[in-house]
């Protein structure tokens, strides 16, 4: 348990923390009862929460007793942003997105053995708070200038639109839970994003005042990119850990094209690969960066992380046939369907059409004569099998799984056809 604050900096996991010498001490003497709260505003978790997750792992696997809190009662208002106000949802989108966000967080702590996890939701005590006993009871220890001061408040109350007293209250609620898990499990600290830092420390003063009580806070850093932009949005929106709402074969994708100058810092955040393995990946991605040694390891590690091995293999075997380096007839409808879902489409004839109308229906050619110039000259691929003949017709025995043929020109262009019956 002593070395775990080393492990974590190394990793670049701690931003900042309360007291830092005696959450040290808190730590080594252990276990640690400790909470990550986890809002349900959206129906999936993404990114900023799989860093959230991989360390409450690690302080897991160092002999600490962790709480997943999934707010039922926070997620039906939200922490404020400084986009400006949250939509409320109703009572029964909230319920089922908490739902969705338990299944999603279950598989990266152990339920079981001496320190086993423990999932817990807000609502359960939040919902039994009258508003006089919320007045009472916790803000009577809130003082306005110190939650006005709060960056994100303060930035909103500047803003045109300003912030609603319901969004306001948020950390009132958020400081109840630490409050809450104090009592109940004996929690002494509670872990969250940098940018979550007022909040969290709201906790610990009314621990503090309410109990007499030291705890602890400890954020993680922001993760941006090398070039110091923001870090975490694929080409349609954030990367999110339900696989209805990011496929596993675009999660792979958007690993696997990490720029040479993040990588390593990911694997340090993302994997639990150890220290040596990481050295060898940061000397190959000095030495052989074309090979993108480090960047395929990543995309394995993280989406086996968070979709399970099975799935990675799936979606590894897909982009392999893809390009010719496996047989697409394996391939179920599911998996081929997300690995094409970015490429051209188009839609031909069964059994009149030919490869050169194929390739002209994706747009892979611009003319018959450009088509045809391609299957002469070797170009023209169906299903990774070279067409010489440019009257070839594309028939139904040519459809893979989920009724699509697979076209490409040249090594990396592609496109899929359909056709109609």
């Amino acid at each position: 348990m002593t070395e775990i604050l080393e492990e974590l900096r190394w990793r670049g996991l701690i931003a900042q923390s309360t007291d830092a010498e005696a959450l040290a001490d808190a730590l080594a003497a252990g276990p640690v009862t400790y909470y990550c709260g986890f809002d349900p505003t959206a129906p999936s978790l993404h990114h900023g929460h799989l860093v959230q997750l991989v360390l409450m792992r690690h302080l897991q696997q160092a002999g600490h007793r962790p709480l997943a809190l999934v707010g039922g009662a926070t997620g039906m208002i939200g922490d404020p942003r400084m986009s400006g106000e949250r939509t409320l949802n109703d009572k029964e989108t909230v319920a089922a997105w908490t739902d969705r966000l338990r299944a999603q967080i279950e598989p990266f702590l152990d339920f079981e053995g001496d320190n086993a996890a423990v999932m817990v939701n807000n609502l359960d005590w939040t919902a039994q708070l009258s508003a006089i006993d919320l007045l009472r009871d916790i803000g009577k220890h809130y003082r306005l200038g110190t939650m006005l001061a709060k960056d994100t408040v303060a930035r909103r109350l500047e803003s045109e639109e300003g912030i609603s007293f319901t969004e306001f209250s948020y950390q009132l609620l958020q400081g109840n839970d630490y409050l809450e898990l104090y009592r109940r499990h004996g929690c002494t600290l509670q872990t969250g994003g940098n940018d979550q830092w007022g909040n969290l420390l709201s906790g610990v003063e009314l621990v503090r005042k309410s109990e007499g009580a030291a705890v602890h806070v400890m954020t993680t850093p922001l993760i941006t990119k090398a070039d110091g932009t923001k870090f975490g949005k694929s080409e349609g929106g954030a990367v999110w850990l339900a696989p209805d709402m990011m496929s596993p074969y675009a999660f792979f994708q958007f690993w696997l094209n990490t720029a040479d100058g993040d990588v390593i810092g990911y694997l340090k955040v993302f994997t639990f690969l150890s220290r040596g393995a990481i050295e060898e990946l940061a000397v190959a991605v000095a030495e052989r960066p074309h090979a993108r040694e480090a960047q395929r390891r990543l995309a394995q590690e993280v989406t086996t992380l968070v979709h399970g091995a099975d799935a990675r293999a799936r979606v590894e075997s897909a982009s392999a046939a893809l390009f010719g380096r496996g047989d697409l007839h394996e391939l179920d409808a599911a998996t081929l369907g997300d690995a094409v879902a970015e490429v051209p489409r188009g839609r031909v004839r069964s059994g009149e059409s030919t490869i050169v109308d194929a390739l002209l229906a994706t747009g892979l050619s611009k003319s018959r004569n450009d088509a045809r110039r391609t299957v002469d000259d070797g170009g023209a691929y169906l299903n990774n099998v070279k067409i010489t003949d440019p009257e070839q017709v594309i028939g139904t025995a040519d459809l893979l799984a989920g009724g699509v043929a697979l076209v490409r020109r040249g090594r990396r262009n592609l496109a899929v056809v359909t056709t109609d019956e």
